[in-house]
């Protein structure tokens, strides 16, 4: 039995084949045998620690334009005011906060998607292998969006809360979702980031898979080479 290092490109690469093919000798079942899955789910905890690694550094997200967090566009229409008061400095301030709030909590996600991977069943295996171009990020966010969002609330609210305005901004934007012009998740600066957080690692999550399914050359893995033998 081979025990290889293949990353989350070479796992999505047979999804790929699989949904390339129009007719192939064996069916899925012939896939999930115990090598198989041990190689899918290495491939998946490789790729999930990578964007982890990503976006859980230094300016991950605030140099990232795919993921940088903004201000909400309600609030943004009052920036001009409060610009015009001499606070430009500490709302350009908070948004840098905001992004390094969402940087300090996503290396939490690791042990949890680390853990999704090994709890995966022979039917999820199947569903990524033969599901969409985002059925990779689909299965990681639903085994884990809801306890990353309770772990990611306290990190996020611990960095912005070292900033003067995020008050402020708590106070505008809990007037402005009781008119029902923003979601829930909006009217607290910590919610709006945890949220924005959690959507920038499963976009990253998608991006990379997105790129898998386009272009899965070099697999060069022996599991990967039983996947697309299964699926010629």
């Amino acid at each position: 039995m081979s025990h290889p290092s293949s990353s989350l490109r070479r796992l999505v690469a047979a999804s790929c084949l699989f949904a390339s093919c129009g007719a192939f000798a064996f069916s899925l079942s012939d896939l999930s045998n115990q090598d198989a899955t041990a190689g899918l789910k290495a491939a998946l905890e490789k790729g999930a620690n990578t964007a982890v690694a990503n976006l859980g550094r230094q300016n991950g997200f605030l140099d990232n334009d795919k993921v940088k967090i903004h201000l909400p566009s309600a609030l943004e229409q009052a920036m001009p005011i409060i610009r015009m008061t001499g606070q430009g400095a500490q709302v350009d301030a908070l948004v840098t906060d905001m992004n390094h709030a969402a940087e300090a909590a996503v290396p939490l996600a690791k042990p949890l998607l680390v853990n999704a991977v090994k709890s995966m069943s022979v039917t999820d295996a199947k569903n990524i292998l033969s599901g969409g171009d985002t059925s990779v990020t689909d299965f990681f966010r639903q085994k884990t969006s809801g306890e990353l969002a309770v772990k990611f609330l306290p990190i996020v609210k611990q960095v912005t809360d070292k900033n003067g305005l995020s008050g402020r901004y708590n106070a505008v934007m809990g007037q402005v979702a009781k008119t029902g012009l923003v979601s829930g998740d909006q009217s607290t600066v910590e919610g709006y980031v945890t949220q924005r957080a959690l959507d920038g690692l499963f976009l990253m999550i998608g991006e990379e898979e997105k790129a898998i399914r386009k272009d899965p050359v070099g697999t060069g893995s022996a599991i990967i080479g039983k996947v697309f033998g299964a699926l010629r």
